[in-house]
């Protein structure tokens, strides 16, 4: 009587190689496309600043947060808000969260705020952020240079 795989001689059972390919297959597709969704939310033009304190976050609840980028235009004097991949208005910034924070009631906004960004402009995302209902916010820094 014949097992399943293996030489019948010895009784020893071979090692099935094509169902361990197709296992480390899918998780690399589901690393992949989990790592590309993160990285779409961050702005690369964007300089943090720094603060010595600062401590990592914890990965838990990234899928129930906006990032929030906002770059200083020097040249223009004025400030870019960007949510996540989006070009968007301040008001179309507040629907969007009013949205999102409807689906999830402990969803949260990270601002990545440019270190040349103006005081009041960092006062203006916390406010757009405000005004959509969302109180759990927090700032993207590094801690070093």
């Amino acid at each position: 009587m014949a097992g399943g795989g293996g030489n019948a001689e010895n009784g020893e059972p071979e090692f099935q190689i094509a169902p361990m390919i197709d296992v480390l297959l899918v998780l690399l597709i589901f690393f992949m496309s989990i790592t590309s969704a993160q990285v779409l939310k961050i702005d690369k033009d964007i300089k943090l600043p720094v603060a010595g304190d600062a401590k990592k976050k914890e990965n838990k609840n990234a899928m129930f947060e906006a990032a929030l980028n906002v770059k200083w235009k020097a040249n223009e004097q004025k400030a870019e808000f960007k949510l996540d991949e989006l070009n968007v208005e301040e008001e179309q910034i507040v629907e969007i969260l009013q949205q999102r924070k409807a689906n999830n009631p402990t969803y949260r906004v990270v601002i990545r705020g440019d270190k040349a960004l103006p005081a009041i402009e960092v006062q203006k995302a916390m406010t757009i952020i405000g005004q959509s209902g969302i109180d759990d916010i927090s700032f993207s820094t590094l801690n070093k240079d």
